[in-house]
């Protein structure tokens, strides 16, 4: 992200830091809108714009389509700016190894119990908004409404039906380094999904292990047994 502009003067300016910010606020935020981040980094239209511009241009961001739940007016929806894997891989060094150290001082001086109760802990508000959305939908719509309020969420998740049910994959995991050492964080969402649910759901590959995608096989309802998740199998 190391770039720089000249100024009508001729001189030189380094754009880098802001740029830095941009990428560091969706880090933080998830997928965003200009609109939103020039408010956040209280940028002009015209300035965040431009850094937008370049952070696609470069590989650092990706413009993608914003799903709406609500009606919309005229007009097209706003686009939202999300971190490639690329991009999120400058930042991973840093936040990741905090994690990972936390995660490890963690189990060393409380135990394994403890990692899974912080993996369940954080998923918590996650688990309130995705219920609420389920809530509005029947049994037979919820594997798709879930990826819908997962991708809301930043994961970028899709379904497509199957003989046995829905294959729902997660192209984005904002835990993946963390999670290659601590399995009990995928854990902990495979059962989120189950009491969301009301099914037992299968693991078939997570980004942690390496896959390209997370998917999750979540049989149909009426072939299934409640609130039981089957672990990943590395």
């Amino acid at each position: 992200m190391a770039t720089s502009e000249n100024t009508p003067g001729g001189a030189s300016v380094d754009d880098s830091p802001t740029r830095a910010r941009v990428a560091e606020a969706i880090l933080r935020a998830g997928p965003s809108t200009a609109v939103q981040l020039a408010a956040e980094l209280d940028l002009t239209p015209a300035a965040i714009r431009r850094h937008l511009d370049h952070l696609v241009a470069e590989g650092t961001l990706e413009a993608r389509e914003q799903r709406v739940q609500e009606r919309r007016g005229r007009g097209r929806p706003a686009k939202v700016f999300a971190l490639t894997d690329a991009g999120r891989g400058q930042f991973a060094h840093a936040y990741d190894r905090i994690a990972v150290d936390a995660l490890a001082f963690l189990r060393e001086t409380v135990g394994d119990d403890a990692v899974r109760d912080f993996a369940d802990h954080r998923l918590a508000d996650l688990r309130e908004r995705v219920a609420q959305r389920l809530s509005e939908v029947g049994p037979l719509e919820r594997p798709a409404a879930l990826a819908e309020a997962l991708s809301a969420e930043g994961f970028a998740a899709s379904t497509s039906r199957t003989g046995t049910g829905t294959q729902m994959c997660q192209h984005h995991c904002p835990v993946a380094h963390v999670a290659e050492q601590f399995p009990q964080l995928c854990e902990a969402e495979a059962a989120m999904f189950a009491e969301l649910l009301g099914t037992h759901v299968q693991r078939l590959a997570t980004i942690a292990h390496g896959d390209g995608v997370c998917t999750t096989h979540l049989p149909h309802p009426q072939a299934t047994r409640p609130h039981a998740a089957e672990k990943v199998t590395p």
